[in-house]
This record gives C-alpha cells, sequence and structure tokens, in this order.
C-alpha cells in the first residue's frame, strides 16, 4: 500500500517517481514553476488574425469527446489543449500559411489528446485520436465552424497522428504521411512541446532539440505566461475554459 500523503504536490511526487496515472495541479507546483522561471525575457506574442482567436474561442473541448473524463481538468486535459493551440495559431503567424491552413493547425492542437485515458506515457494516444477525428470529422469542423474537405481532415489527422512520435522513431509509412503535411503536423509538435512549462520536473521542459520549427525558443516566454496565468487562475477557481481564455487575454491574445 502506497504511503504517500494524499497532500503531496505534483513537484514532491515526480521526484518520488510516484506520479499516479491522473495528475491534478495544486498551488505547490505553480508556485514551484514561478519560482523556476528560465531567462526567457517578457517578450509579447505577435497579434494573432481575427479567424484565429475566433477559434480559440471555441478550442474547449466538449466532454464527450475525451475517451477519459478524469483527463478534463488533468495536465492533459482542457487547458493544455487550449493552450496547445493558442500557441499553434502563433507559430502559423511565423508562416505563410493562409486561413484554411492556420484553422488546421488550430483544430488539430485542440484535439491531439483527446483520447489520452491517463496523464502518464500513453503510448498510442496520437493514433486513437486520428481515426476518433477521422469518424467525428463532420462534428468537430461543426463545432469550430470551419468547411470541412477530405484534405483538411488528412492533414488534422495526421498531424494528430503523430504528435507523440518522436521524429527519430518514424518509420517509412510515418515519413510518407508526415511528407504530405509537413508544416502542419512540425507547428502541432511545436506548440504542444512549449506547453511542457506545466509539467512537475525540469527536465520534462521545452527542448528545442525534439522540434523542428525556426520560432520555437522566441515563444517560450509566452508559453510560460501562458502556464502560469492560466493555472493560477484555474486554481482561484475559474473552470478550464475560463482560465486560459482568461491568461490569452493577458497576454492580448483575444
Amino acid at each position: 500500500m502506497s504511503t504517500t500523503p494524499t497532500t503531496a504536490s505534483l513537484v514532491e511526487l515526480a521526484a518520488r517517481r510516484q506520479l499516479p496515472h491522473h495528475q491534478y495541479m495544486d498551488p505547490a507546483t505553480v508556485q514551484w514553476i514561478r519560482d523556476n522561471r528560465p531567462d526567457l525575457g517578457h517578450a509579447w506574442p505577435p497579434p494573432l488574425r481575427p479567424a484565429s482567436k475566433h477559434l480559440l474561442g471555441r478550442s474547449a473541448l466538449p466532454a464527450a469527446w475525451l475517451a477519459e473524463p478524469r483527463l478534463r481538468t488533468s495536465l492533459h486535459g482542457i487547458r493544455h489543449s487550449m493552450r496547445t493551440a493558442a500557441l499553434a495559431a502563433l507559430l502559423a503567424e511565423t508562416h505563410d500559411l493562409d486561413e484554411v491552413e492556420t484553422a488546421t493547425v488550430i483544430l488539430a492542437a485542440a484535439l491531439h489528446d483527446c483520447r489520452r485515458l491517463h496523464d502518464k506515457d500513453d503510448q498510442g494516444h496520437g493514433a486513437r485520436a486520428a481515426v476518433w477525428l477521422s469518424a467525428n470529422a463532420d462534428t468537430v469542423w461543426d463545432h469550430f465552424g470551419l468547411v470541412i474537405t477530405p484534405r483538411r481532415i488528412v492533414q488534422a489527422a495526421t498531424a494528430i497522428r503523430l504528435h507523440d512520435l518522436p521524429y527519430d522513431a518514424f518509420n517509412a509509412d510515418d515519413r510518407a504521411d508526415h511528407g504530405r503535411a509537413e508544416l502542419i503536423c512540425d507547428l502541432v509538435k511545436a506548440a504542444d512541446a512549449l506547453d511542457r512549462y506545466r509539467l512537475p520536473t525540469l527536465r520534462w521542459w521545452p527542448d528545442a532539440r525534439h522540434v523542428r520549427e525556426h520560432a520555437f525558443d522566441q515563444l517560450r516566454a509566452v508559453a510560460f505566461d501562458l502556464v502560469v496565468i492560466s493555472e493560477t487562475a484555474h486554481l482561484a477557481g475559474a473552470d478550464s475554459a475560463e482560465a486560459v481564455l482568461y491568461a490569452l487575454a493577458e497576454k492580448g491574445l483575444v
């Protein structure tokens, strides 16, 4: 039987290698994140186009879309998916993407973890989410108010499927799929990685060596601030969507 106190913070549990399958933010962990802020400067993000702001307002996934209801408020839940969508939108602004491509990136980022079963190393959750997205594409595109096409479904599903696979683990099929949606895949991977400041051990924080995105480093400060602001707001009583929208507003993104 575990003797771990129920009041132990995620930071304490991570240090003991006793993190549970379902992990929820706590005040001590948020303070630890704040205290360990890297030397990132205080850069403000580039402005988002109106269409992207509109999509971020819809990026809180309905509870029924999640494979495991307990993850809605966990470290891989709604706050993570909304911040990832916002970071994907910012990364898209650094490329010459049209509104359709940008919308596909944001949608894929919002959905990337929807089939997770727990907050640990849930291998295959990207593939499960890609299958779910393909089977529920009409519902998803309607939720975001977007026009659906087969190409957009394939691009989003591919980015979701590959987001949890390291580049050096790609097999021949993965490389072929990546080549057909390369930039969208790379942006979703980078956005997901930028939100790792929420994790309770420094070695898991964002690392540019694992992504292929030139704007990764310039968005670190924004990513860190979005984590601290939204997690603090959530612990103060805001629901997950409200907390992230508040953080986005604080950074001038919505």
